[in-house]
């Protein structure tokens, strides 16, 4: 295990997807993403470091910064032993190529995990899943690189995208999992999309309430893959 030293209306899932693809200047920099990333500053612990790849709903879009999702899983995951550090690598309106452009160093040098949460955007945009999967699957790759832990979350389509496309994009992170031989938490959105008093009174974000039941649901998942990677056991 690293020390860290990081400072760190056809269908409402629709409307969702779309809240990913907040406008953001195109192009970005090292420094402007991180700019865009959540400007909460996190306890650091000498522990495990995981770090959240994603968009909007990473990044924490329409929420303070102490309640995104990366510091709320932090918390729960604290509070029942694990010591870690979920870091918030999150942009609103990333599209898996755009978060493929910078992996490299938005991954640290510190970290000892990722966690993968992306996908909504290149929904919106109708961009061939195909292509996505791809883009994912280079992630996975150069994190296996480094021996770091991958976890990944998966997004549904809805079904205004039309039945082949829908089958083609919520397959893709099945296949993933299964090529790779990374853990999958299968819908990120699970128990929120769609319910509008776990949203933001734009019916597309989730909002605190929203955001702490993805927490309750992700907490389990998260603490079994990074124990089960930290146990003597699986030490080579």
């Amino acid at each position: 295990m690293r020390s860290s030293v990081m400072q760190i209306g056809l269908s409402a899932v629709a409307l969702f997807l779309a809240a990913c693809n907040a406008p953001e200047d195109q192009g970005a920099t090292e420094d402007t993403v991180a700019s865009k990333a959540s400007p909460h500053v996190q306890e650091i612990v000498d522990g495990y470091t995981l770090v959240m790849l994603g968009d909007s709903i990473t990044a924490g879009f329409g929420l303070a910064p102490d309640e995104a999702l990366p510091v709320k899983l932090q918390a729960a995951l604290r509070k029942i032993g694990n010591k870690v550090n979920v870091i918030n690598a999150g942009v609103s309106g990333d599209t898996t190529a755009d978060a493929l452009a910078r992996f490299d160093w938005s991954i640290g040098d510190e970290s000892d995990g990722v966690f993968i949460a992306l996908g909504g955007n290149d929904l919106l945009q109708g961009i061939d899943p195909a292509q996505t999967e791809q883009n994912i699957r280079t992630m996975i790759e150069r994190a296996k690189l480094r021996d770091l832990l991958v976890l990944v979350a998966g997004m549904r389509a809805p079904g205004n995208y039309g039945e082949d496309y829908r089958i083609a994009f919520d397959a893709l992170y099945t296949k993933l999992a299964r090529d790779e031989a990374v853990s999958l938490y299968p819908f990120l959105l699970d128990g929120v999309a769609t319910d509008p008093a776990l949203n933001q009174s734009d019916g597309i974000h989730p909002n605190e309430k929203g955001v702490s039941i993805i927490v309750e649901r992700l907490t389990p998942f998260i603490d079994a893959a990074i124990n089960e990677t930290t146990s003597p056991q699986s030490a080579p």
